[in-house]
């Protein structure tokens, strides 16, 4: 499996609700030692998980499709073969959704990628980040924005969830992987 974590690639973005995908991915290398190598020829980072690889895209997140594609092509897999997280800004923060299809729902991460590879039919594990703060500011500044203290503390629970959602989905499946996301 390909589990490719959204977000956008510098300091300024560091802990942005837009970067929800790459701090699960950054979590899970960390618990296993692992070192992210930067990979021009894909446009991502990329490092294995035994016989899985994690990817953060570098090309921003509105074409994070160019990354999913060039690895997708070049190891001669399908899009069944790819989990992308992310965040979504219509579900409230700390919330885990997993999807096996569907629409883009406004994200322009997963736009991308659907346009990329021609279908909508990939694995997703979905991120709330909605917090009250959402309709008072425009959408693109509220998932740049960093989280707040009160959150951080929602957040590395819902990161460490998803982690042990991952680990699940890769030694028993999808089907357990979704199972797990429903308790608490």
């Amino acid at each position: 499996m390909y589990i490719v974590g959204l977000g956008n690639i510098g300091s300024e973005y560091s802990r942005t609700r837009h970067n929800i995908g790459f701090m699960v991915l950054d979590k899970i290398a960390q618990r296993a030692n692992l070192t992210w190598n930067n990979k021009p020829k894909f446009k991502a980072e990329i490092t294995p998980l035994d016989n899985d690889i994690l990817v953060k895209p570098t090309t921003y997140m509105n074409l994070s499709g160019e990354a999913v594609q060039n690895i997708l092509a070049f190891y001669k897999h399908s899009n069944k073969d790819i989990i992308v997280i992310y965040d979504d800004v219509d579900m409230e923060l700390g919330k885990i959704r997993l999807r096996d299809k569907g629409s883009d729902g406004g994200h322009r991460g997963i736009r991308s990628i659907i346009n990329q590879l021609g279908t909508d039919e990939f694995k997703r594990i979905k991120m709330g980040v909605k917090t009250p703060l959402k309709d008072q500011m425009d959408t693109a500044a509220f998932v740049l924005g960093r989280f707040n203290s009160e959150e951080e503390v929602v957040v590395n629970q819902m990161i460490d969830k998803t982690s042990q959602i991952i680990n699940v989905l890769l030694v028993d499946g999808w089907q357990r992987a979704v199972a797990e996301a429903g308790k608490g």
